[in-house]
């Protein structure tokens, strides 16, 4: 019997799929126009069913009520609770030992202890020329006359750090070795990146109390989150085929964590200590406002008083601080696997011998403390300087005006008619908008999670004063983008441009938030425009950085085609370099919006009204229920916008084959 073979049913052909992936090709080009055609509909049906109008009061929620209960039953359980006593009673004494053991071996040490050591250490992990920056850091915080604010600020740091490490690898350790947790985490972390600093303040003050407890708990939680993001992204990025080898022979999961997981992602895990580093740093100057004291205590008391002088004789040991930490751990981080150490042990040896022999050196002669003599005082000149530049540029210069007058001016003719015509909106206009521009350049969850934390400041009542806050962040990320975009491409077509500006960088970056805010008020007044601007001087260099840095990484290739075919420079610009850094400028926008949010709520201090008031008013008066509900709202406005600036990756189904 002879079998019979039945054919296989014909797959599609290659005309099939090519007119498939076509088909998917053309929607994606005209997905903007689709998204445009529905928001049209849209509008028509809500002008016709919702009306127009603010948020309705209808929807909204008042948690005034249950917030005062519970700031209340906190306030009242505070000393009798067996939660404060058996639990975050002994955390609060364990950090304030901590804090104070630290700054009494910093004492004991000397300033040229101190000195020496970071010098030293500096040496051992980076080099002779980062050692040489740093003892001139540390002599410079002397000279200006704050060394004990630094060496507060200094302690507070070592534990905030320390224990913002830990927190931080531990959850980084877990979403690296669990898809669960990754999975859990990330919308942690992601809502955690986007919440300004002033935000974490109130709840560990109603909690702990004014001082160094709250303070150093406010560090670690606003600090940790950048560590478990690169812990996690170098855990689940090592080799695949290291592991495998690892695990034929033999090798149990703790030893390929051990010896292969945790070596590869060493790099990932020195940046994560270098970014943690660095948000401690800006945090523990912004938890100044609740008694933190150091150099932060110093620039606040100098903001209120508008002392510029004193400001900065506070503000350059901070900016000091800052760059030594940065460049050391960022140096250490290269290093890491470009060569064997050798003696690594006798070197640390050395280095702990020569600290030792300083330090006791500094005792027997009685020079513990900075010498007074050896200060220079700046405030006194920087405070003329200030005065002159008031006097002379603050109103009634010809032709251009003062930068009252500009501030006035940007006020009336961009922030108010922006802040107006936000509040003017239907809110479900405001909705869709939202939704849309989420839409354009992510996917149905981004928009649906950007919509749902727009909705939610509507529902907490705070729809208006949203909104005010909204229409300063987005004039600050437009002058912000004009000026960044501009001088990114300028830096990355210009060497010499770019080696200039680094510097000039760097100190824009490393400085706190709370440093620009003080010679803006000097020169702007107080109000809206003051915040504007030091939110814009803020988000700036990061901007031009990633901007420099995605134009000058557009491939080569396509610039010698461009050229071959004879294009000029204008059109190589406009037409090759700048959509092929698309991406890179979409995370400037990003990343100009996160940071230009952060000093806008701060600009609550000086002026700038809106949700900043509501919390700093919260905090000042322990008013939880104002404090946290302006919090909340920030926490939704910062996703919601985290969201529309944030492309999302999206599997491109016509790009693929069969």
């Amino acid at each position: 019997m002879t079998a019979t073979v039945t054919p296989a049913p014909p797959g599609p052909t290659a005309a099939a799929r090519d007119a498939g992936s076509g088909a998917l090709r053309a929607l994606a080009r005209h997905r903007g126009r689709l998204i445009g055609a529905g928001v049209a509909v849209a509008l028509v049906l809500g002008a016709v069913l919702l009306g127009g109008g603010s948020w309705p009061a209808s929807l909204a929620v008042d948690l005034s009520g249950p917030l005062e209960r519970t700031s209340d039953w906190i306030i009242d359980n505070r000393d009798g609770h067996p939660l404060f006593l058996y639990f975050l009673g002994h955390v609060s004494n364990v950090v304030v030992v901590s804090v104070r053991a630290v700054y009494l071996v910093l004492l004991a040490l000397g300033w040229a202890g101190v000195t020496a050591a970071a010098g030293l250490v500096a040496w051992r992990v980076a080099g002779a020329r980062l050692a040489l920056t740093s003892v001139g850091a540390f002599a410079a915080c002397g000279l200006l006359g704050m060394w004990v604010p630094t060496m507060q600020t200094l302690a507070l740091m070592v534990i905030a750090v320390a224990a913002s490490v830990l927190l931080g690898g531990l959850l980084g350790l877990a979403a690296g070795l669990s898809d669960r947790m990754h999975r859990i985490l990330r919308p942690v972390l992601d809502t955690m990146q986007v919440l300004p600093a002033f935000a974490y303040l109130l709840p560990v003050v109603l909690v702990f109390g004014i001082g160094v407890p709250a303070a150093v708990l406010a560090t670690v939680v606003y600090a940790a989150p950048p560590m478990a993001r690169l812990t996690a992204l170098g855990l689940r990025g090592a080799d695949a085929g290291v592991m495998e080898a690892a695990a034929s022979l033999g090798a149990t999961g703790r030893q390929r964590l051990l010896t292969a997981r945790l070596p590869l992602a060493r790099k990932e895990l020195l940046l994560g200590v270098n970014q943690s580093i660095m948000m401690a740093l800006g945090m523990a100057v912004i938890a100044s406002v609740i008694g933190a004291g150091g150099l932060g205590d110093r620039v606040y008391q100098a903001l209120a008083s508008v002392d510029v002088g004193a400001a900065l004789a506070a503000g350059v040991p901070i900016v000091l601080l800052a760059i030594v930490l940065d460049r050391v751990t960022a140096a250490a981080g290269e290093r890491i696997g470009a060569a064997p150490v050798r003696r690594a042990g006798l070197g640390w040896a050395v280095a702990l011998a020569v600290t030792a022999v300083v330090a006791v050196a500094g005792r027997l002669a009685d020079r513990l403390s900075w010498p007074d003599a050896w200060t220079v005082d700046i405030a006194e000149p920087v405070n003329g300087a200030v005065d002159w530049m008031t006097a002379h540029l603050y109103s009634g210069v010809p032709l251009v005006g003062g930068t009252a007058d500009w501030a006035g001016r940007f006020t009336t003719w961009v922030l108010n008619p922006l802040r107006d015509g936000l509040q003017w909106l239907p809110w479900w206009a405001v909705l869709l908008a939202v939704g849309a521009l989420a839409l354009l350049i992510g996917t149905w969850r981004t928009a649906a999670t950007a919509v749902l934390a727009m909705a939610a400041i509507g529902v907490l009542g705070v729809w208006d004063p949203a909104l005010d806050t909204l229409s300063q962040v987005l004039a600050a990320v437009a002058v912000t983008l004009v000026l960044g975009v501009a001088l990114g491409v300028a830096a990355a077509r210009s060497t010499r441009l770019g080696r200039a500006l680094r510097p000039v960088l760097d100190v824009f970056q490393t400085m706190p938030q709370f440093v620009y805010l003080i010679p803006v008020v000097a020169l702007f007044g107080v109000g809206r425009a003051p915040a504007v601007a030091a939110a814009v001087v803020y988000a700036l260099p990061a901007v031009v950085r990633i901007t420099a840095q995605g134009v000058r990484g557009v491939d080569p290739a396509a610039m010698e085609s461009s050229r071959s075919l004879g294009a000029t420079g204008r059109q190589q610009l406009l037409q090759v370099q700048l959509p092929l850094a698309r991406p890179a400028l979409l995370l400037a926008v990003n990343q100009g919006v996160v940071l230009v949010l952060a000093v806008v709520v701060i600009g609550g201090l000086v002026g700038g009204g809106a949700l900043g008031y509501d919390a700093v008013f919260g905090l000042a008066q322990g008013d939880l229920a104002t404090g946290l509900v302006a919090g909340a709202a920030i926490v939704c406005l910062g996703l919601m916008l985290d969201r529309v600036t944030q492309p999302t990756e999206r599997r491109e189904l016509a790009g693929k084959g069969a």
